[in-house]
């Protein structure tokens, strides 16, 4: 039976049994009781790292029951879910946990960046909800497939960047509303990742290194078949395109969150970057394509927005390259986060706004107006439950149903979260682009994608460079694509 189906099993029941008597639920379960029939069945897919803490949080606190978990190798962190949900069915491939556990009626999907696309599009086919961490996909063209999926199934989503629920944004919004700052025409984000290995050579394959207790097949899911490389499971699978999303992909979503959702942006008009290089020789430096740079500066320009009428100009910058110090604020003061690691700094007519990442981290909002006036949000912040109740919010908008109140109050559903993840994901379109190089008529190569890409975001489409467009999709691996 499904949720629907179950419930309206367990009314009928009631109104047939109603000759007897009826024993209120709190006095068969205690206060608090949730009974059987108005909870959710939820499994994980990506029991361990930031999926323990997922499905943790989707709980409830054992409100709901967790019926299954997946993980391609439950002998590292996910042995916290297995031991916090003993009753769990334990699955290694997701796709038989979904054909088995045809009762599920929703999935968290923390895995690696690559498997979240073909997990979602697996879970949503099958009716079922889906929270899909940050970023919801690897690549624009599956962001845009799970988008429109999710409409079409009419299922609840909603993407793991839980600081898009902090209720202090509303702070911020407020002050982008009510003009304080006049229109923002320039925006400065930044971070001090990558903090893994990345601008480095792949590490070699080693089969006879593998962990007995890994799937190493499943974990490569979608990406090309090769043997078992080290140091990329659990962590470092970061900094490589066929996995990873580089920087951007780890907190581009929780950064960029801030003024594309204050602002009311779409899809950016262009972009263009500028990467960091390594020399290992004097004069040749050096060239891995199949990972991501040590440092970038991306530039993605939109146009006007109901609410911020005038174009404006988003600067990304990560390895730790930082934004100068603005006058208007004072030498001393962190901008950003901090330490100034990581920040947002949006520029305004009337002054700045300056916040921290917008993860679980203090949002820490400051404005400094030009007139000498300022606002502060608080240092700290009080989180009456885990990461401002981001998880706990999709289940009580899955229970709702698709177009609910709660469903349409979720701030990450993909109808938001979709076009943001592009937003995010273009400007690692713009770095694999400028990497390209093909051979001149002299024998040398030559990099000849190093240009502004003009961005057709309707139809997700680069019009004056064909080349960057393979870089909208993905190859997959046979038996993976979607």
């Amino acid at each position: 039976m499904n949720k629907k189906s179950r419930r309206n099993f367990i009314k009928k029941s009631s109104v047939l049994g109603a000759g007897f008597f009826i024993v209120p639920r709190n006095v068969l379960g205690g206060t608090g009781y949730t009974p059987p029939s108005d909870q959710l069945n939820l499994a994980a897919i990506g029991s361990g790292g930031k999926g323990s803490s997922d499905i943790a949080n989707a709980s409830v606190n054992g409100r709901e029951r967790i019926g299954a978990l997946c993980d391609v190798d439950f002998s590292g962190s996910a042995k916290r879910s297995v031991k916090k949900f003993p009753k769990a069915k334990l699955y290694s491939d997701f796709r038989e946990m979904l054909d088995k556990e045809k009762d599920l009626d929703a999935v968290t999907i923390s895995t690696p960046d690559h498997v979240h696309g073909p997990a979602a599009v697996y879970a949503m086919e099958r009716n079922k909800h889906v929270y899909v961490q940050k970023p919801i996909t690897h690549n624009i063209r599956e962001a845009r497939m799970l988008t429109k999926m999710a409409r079409k199934q009419k299922v609840v989503t909603q993407m793991g960047n839980q600081g898009g629920s902090n209720p202090l944004l509303n702070m911020v919004q407020g002050w982008v509303d009510s003009g304080k700052v006049g229109k923002i025409s320039e925006v400065k984000v930044w971070t001090n990742r990558p903090v893994w290995p990345q601008g480095v050579k792949m590490p070699n394959p080693d089969a006879s290194l593998k962990p007995d207790s890994l799937n190493w097949n499943l974990w490569l899911g979608p990406a090309s078949e090769k043997p078992y490389t080290p140091n990329l499971h659990p962590f470092n699978w970061r900094g490589w395109w066929e996995y990873g999303t580089g920087a951007l992909g780890d907190v581009g979503c929780h950064l960029i969150d801030i003024p594309f959702r204050t602002l009311g942006l779409k899809y950016p008009k262009d972009a263009e970057c500028s990467v960091g290089s390594v020399y290992t020789k004097m004069w040749n430096a050096d060239y891995y394509p199949e990972g991501c740079p040590p440092s970038s500066l991306i530039t993605l320009s939109f146009g006007a927005t109901k609410k911020n009428n005038t174009p404006m100009q988003l600067t990304w910058t990560d390895g730790g390259i930082r934004p100068p110090h603005p006058e208007i604020i004072p030498a001393n003061d962190d901008i950003g986060g901090p330490g100034s690691y990581n920040g947002v700094l949006m520029i305004g007519e009337k002054g700045i706004i300056s916040t921290n990442i917008n993860d679980s981290s203090p949002l820490t909002p400051k404005l400094y107006l030009y007139n000498g006036e300022t606002e502060f949000g608080p240092e700290t912040e009080k989180m009456p439950e885990p990461e401002y109740g981001h998880q706990r919010k999709w289940v009580d908008a899955c229970k709702a149903g698709f177009n609910s109140k709660e469903h349409l109050e979720l701030t990450s559903s993909f109808d938001y979260a979709g076009p943001m993840t592009e937003t995010v994901l273009m400007g690692n379109l713009a770095i694999r682009s400028y990497m390209l190089r093909k051979e001149n008529a002299k024998g040398n190569l030559d990099f000849f994608a190093r240009k502004k890409l003009l961005w057709d975001g309707e139809n997700m489409r680069i019009t004056n460079l064909e080349e960057a467009n393979q870089f909208v999709t993905r190859k997959y691996r046979q038996g993976w694509k979607i």
